[in-house]
Parts: structure tokens; sequence; C-alpha cells
């Protein structure tokens, strides 16, 4: 698999169209800007305080493409020109393994990408994405946690058909509270 994929979002007229794309070394501003978000940082278990670790963390993405095991695609707002694209926030696919039924989804999403939209359709994207390219390793369903009070999370979980499983106890220090469990079956 290589880092080139960049998978393509229709604007709606609510939202505008969105490019999914491999992280790169240009975006480390974006995401060391993106995580001065107090909110952003309340859910994600990276800390990401300035270039040097935004520089360690979009390496570490880029490692995970060349070993197949977790793509993590920057969400951007498409832009034609020269203009730079704004970043909204990642979509990741994790713990994918020839052979293994299931993997895990993830995603944020920036401070003024909130409320557009933005998590559900890149999820989408992504998950028709896993589905198409891992079906015959045999994935057969994406799951999807977050803790049990982000209700954000639990909203775009719904809108893009991951329909509730269980509450998950809390393990910390990755996951601190309970959390609850999605899951996306490829047939759904």
């Amino acid at each position: 698999m290589t880092a080139s994929v960049v998978l393509q979002v229709a604007a709606t007229p609510a939202s505008p169209a969105l490019v999914l794309r491999p992280w790169c070394m240009e975006d480390v501003a974006a995401l060391v800007e993106a995580h001065r978000d107090p909110g952003l940082r309340r859910w994600t278990s990276h800390v990401v305080d300035n270039d040097a670790d935004g520089a360690r963390w979009v390496q570490a993405q880029q490692r995970s493409w060349t070993a197949e095991d977790r793509f993590s695609f920057a969400v951007l707002e498409a832009q034609s020109g020269p203009v730079r694209a704004q970043l909204l926030g990642n979509v990741v696919l994790k713990e994918v393994a020839s052979g293994k039924p299931a993997a895990e989804v993830g995603y944020w999403t920036a401070t003024h990408a909130r409320g557009r939209g933005v998590a559900p359709r890149a999820l989408e994207a992504l998950t028709n994405w896993a589905f198409d390219t891992f079906e015959a390793d045999g994935l057969e369903r994406l799951e999807l946690l977050h803790q049990e009070d982000n209700l954000a999370s639990c909203r775009v979980a719904q809108k893009s058909r991951y329909d509730f499983d269980s509450v998950l106890p809390a393990a910390p220090p990755s996951f601190p509270r309970d959390g609850h469990l999605h899951i996306r079956r490829m047939d759904a």
C-alpha cells in the first residue's frame, strides 16, 4: 500500500468538499495549532505541544503507512488554485491485519470544523475505503471507541451508521473513563 491514497468527498449545501490524504511534514504547523484546543486535548491521547512534537507525530503516521497497520489521513477543505488547504481534522484506520476480521477507526476535528458535518463525512469516506481495500484480507467490521461522556463522538458514530454495541469499562491511562463501542459491519 502506498501513502499516496487520496480520498475525495463532495461538498454538501452546508459543508465544503473534503480531501483526505496521508499526513506530510507541511501539516505540522496546522497540527500544532489544532492541538492548542483544550476540547481536542481532552479527547485525544497524544499531546502535540510544539513543532517537534508535531514532526514526531507526522513521522509516526508515515511509518505506520509503511508498516501497513495504521492509516491516518489529514482531513482538509478542498481548495482550488494555489491557496493552501485548511486542516479540518484527522481520520484513522488502525489495528489492521490480514486475517483479522476487525479494525478500529478514530477521528478528531479542529475547533473551526466542528458542527459542519466534517467528521461524519470523513469517517464515511474512510469506512468505505477500508472495506473496499481490506475486504480480501478478511476485514468484516470496524469498531469505533469513544469515552462515554463524549456526546459529539456518539453523534458522529450514529450519523455514520456505527451501531452502539456496549459500554466498555475504563482502562487507564489510555481510557480513563468508561467508553462506548460502536460497530459497523461491511454489509451495513
